[in-house]
């Protein structure tokens, strides 16, 4: 037995004490606290001090209108969080299971391969496993991760920064983003002969907004060929507003190559023959090392992996368990 597990035997860690953590941290104030919890505050505060004296730490400090965690207290409420999160996941599964059911996956994705990549992999496994709850959320790689982070969602298909923890991350590259420049079908820019950035200036342009790291990656490209960065610009995050903006005016906008060639299939947008230097950095499939992906999550992340073999000529590791063809399969 190791020594993390000697340790949890000594602490005799009780639910309610996480839950009190939890609690505590977002209400600020123990009297309020054990009134969501539905127990004494006498009760609350004697499961808070059991815990310090174990821990030997101070997790509050106590303050004239109510209660501050110290960064004792931080360490263990984030914890805290985790673990009940995972308790409740494990109940949601035996629950579904009970039902006939297989679980729920919570799958978070940028853009790009939310449009090429995700459609086709969740189509996968619904077809072989209907009654599998899958969640989709389309987001920017900062919001994904901080979902992530927060046990929100179990899989991402996202951008890995610098910034991120990546001691506690798993990162599986597939492919980067070429990005290009879209107008609408019959813009004069089309039938401009041998066609620059320069030619595009007057007519503005639709870009991500500030921060992001393709609007970033923007400003750049035109820095670096010695061009003012546009200043006639509309910003949005929204790909909706961004095709029927350009469709109703002569603007220009930047997209991601995958996501421009789903639009110029369907006959909704053209892309521009220019050169755009601003290419964006790879996306991969992130998941977390202190978790253990639930066997729902397992089919999942194999269905994205060989669909990225399929839409991007990646080939990714696929994992065999009979783990998952038992809980799959229980008959």
């Amino acid at each position: 037995m190791n020594n993390t597990s000697h340790w949890l035997l000594r602490a005799r860690l009780k639910t309610r004490q996480l839950l009190l953590l939890v609690a505590l941290a977002e209400e600020g104030n123990i009297l309020r606290a054990a009134l969501v919890l539905n127990m004494t505050q006498p009760a609350a505060s004697k499961l808070l001090k059991d815990l310090e004296d174990f821990l030997e730490v101070r997790l509050f400090d106590r303050l004239p209108r109510g209660m501050r965690p110290t960064w004792s207290g931080e360490t263990m409420i984030r914890h805290a969080r985790v673990a009940l999160s995972s308790l409740n996941q494990a109940h949601d599964e035996l629950m579904a299971a009970r039902s006939g059911q297989l679980g729920e996956v919570r799958l978070g994705a940028i853009t790009s391969p939310g449009l090429m990549l995700v459609p086709d992999a969740v189509a996968q496994v619904k077809a072989e496993h209907p009654h599998l709850h899958i969640s989709i959320q389309i987001e920017s790689s900062d919001v994904l991760m901080e979902r992530l982070t927060q046990n929100k969602l179990d899989i991402l298909v996202a951008r890995l920064f610098a910034q991120h923890d990546q001691t506690v991350l798993r990162y599986e590259p597939i492919t980067e983003e070429p990005v290009c420049a879209v107008t609408r079908l019959d813009h004069p820019a089309l039938r401009v002969a041998r066609l620059t950035l320069r030619h595009l200036t007057d007519y503005g342009w639709i870009v991500p907004p500030s921060g992001s790291v393709l609007r970033h990656r923007f400003d750049l490209m035109h820095q670096e060929c010695n061009f003012p960065v546009p200043t006639n610009l509309v910003e949005t995050s929204a790909p909706l507003f961004m095709t029927k903006m350009l469709q109703r005016s002569d603007m220009v906008g930047v997209l991601a190559m995958d996501v421009a060639r789903y639009y110029t299939e369907h006959k909704m947008l053209a892309i521009l023959p220019v050169a755009m230097p601003c290419q964006m950095d790879s996306f991969g499939i992130i998941t977390r090392r202190d978790r253990l992906p639930s066997p729902a999550t397992k089919v999942l992340l194999n269905a994205i992996k060989a669909t990225a073999f399929s839409v991007y000529g990646k080939r990714l590791e696929v994992t065999s368990d009979s783990d998952v063809q038992r809980y799959l399969n229980p008959l």
